[in-house]
């Protein structure tokens, strides 16, 4: 599998792997502003890095927005319908 990243995204996901060791959760963003289509977890769910966890339309399409580490979800912060800005926290995901 892969990844299509913007260099800002790049950036975020090489910091949180040199960093993430320190903090045991890691929230997943909002990568631009949208509308959440469909949460594919819940909070206790296993999930694996890479594995889509939300739909967000933005500009008439809908993007899957993947986990970029395997743990828990520890929390969802967002709902069906909801709009969401750019880097507003969607998912806090335990490591595991």
């Amino acid at each position: 599998s892969f990844t299509v990243e913007t260099p800002i995204s790049l950036k975020r996901r090489r910091y949180l792997e040199e960093k993430g060791e320190v903090s045991s959760s890691v929230s997943i963003e909002a990568p631009m502003p949208g509308k959440i289509i469909d949460i594919l977890v819940e909070e206790g769910s296993e999930v694996k890095e890479g594995e889509p966890i939300i739909i967000l339309e933005a500009m008439k399409m809908q993007n899957e927005i993947a986990s970029h580490v395997s743990g828990v979800v520890k929390s969802v912060s967002v709902k069906k319908n909801d709009s969401v800005m750019k880097d507003d926290v969607m998912i806090e995901i335990q490591k595991g």
